[in-house]
């Protein structure tokens, strides 16, 4: 008798446990959210494997095969700064902004060439007028064409600037053609990843390549080093008073990058 109740009662507690739990409207809000947070990682991490193969690229192949890279397949360059701006969302300060910021203080009247614009942020940021360069245009106030052959006329910019733009194998031309645009005494920023210039990991060396870039036509009036994340290089066209000697140097190194870029 007793063990027969001692049955009823483990077949009692059997029977609870086997009833379905009924899940809380907060646990199933919980199931839903799971998945999407899960996609969104794996979306997050594909972007940013994307956008390391084409900066990868970007960095080892000329401006005209970069040119010819996007339009080939033009979804690459949205998708190029799509991973762009998910890595500049981890940055404290942003070099762009930086940039503006120091724009805003010169004078309304001077005229900028962005090159490599992105999103055109310092066009939609600043009363100046603006070229807004880059390898594909989205935007009918964006000029799409390789860095090293802009449509601008010679000598007629203020400021020229290149922010986190400086990529390719060929970034010597680019430098050269905001040297042609740029006005006597005109003013070239460039912001670059600190981890470009740590010699420590194969990285340049900043002092050379301030000097490199002097070696092109410019003075080096401020090095800003005081980010973590980028080094901010401001330069101004040399006046050059051309004698017959320096001429004759000018025009070996012109075509020997004109040899280059055929």
């Amino acid at each position: 008798m007793g063990e027969s109740k001692k049955r009823k009662r483990r077949g009692g507690k059997k029977g609870k446990e086997e009833q379905p739990a009924i899940p809380s409207p907060s646990a199933k809000r919980t199931k839903l959210k799971e998945p999407s947070t899960f996609l969104e990682k794996m979306r997050a991490r594909l972007s940013g494997g994307h956008f390391r193969m084409i900066n990868e690229k970007l960095y080892t192949c000329t401006g005209k095969e970069a040119l010819d890279y996007f339009k080939e397949e033009p979804s690459l360059f949205d998708m190029y700064h799509a991973g762009y701006k998910s890595q500049m969302s981890n940055w404290p300060e942003q070099p762009v902004n930086v940039i503006i910021k120091w724009l805003k203080k010169q004078s309304p009247s001077f005229v900028i060439a962005d090159f490599g614009c992105g999103e055109a942020l310092i066009a939609k940021s600043v009363k100046n007028k603006v070229f807004s360069l880059d390898l594909v245009s989205n935007d009918p106030n964006v000029i799409a064409c390789d860095m090293a052959n802009t449509p601008i006329a010679s000598a007629s910019v203020n400021v020229a600037v290149f922010c986190l733009s400086l990529m390719g194998t060929n970034y010597q031309s680019y430098i050269e053609e905001s040297n042609r645009v740029l006005k006597p005494g005109g003013w070239l920023l460039i912001a670059e990843v600190k981890s470009r210039f740590d010699p420590n990991t194969g990285g340049a060396d900043p002092e050379k390549f301030s000097n490199a870039i002097s070696e092109l036509g410019f003075n080096s009036a401020k090095k800003d080093f005081s980010n973590k994340m980028f080094i901010l290089f401001y330069f101004t066209k040399k006046h050059i008073i051309l004698t017959a000697d320096s001429a004759y140097r000018y025009v070996c190194r012109k075509n020997k990058l004109l040899r280059g870029r055929r």
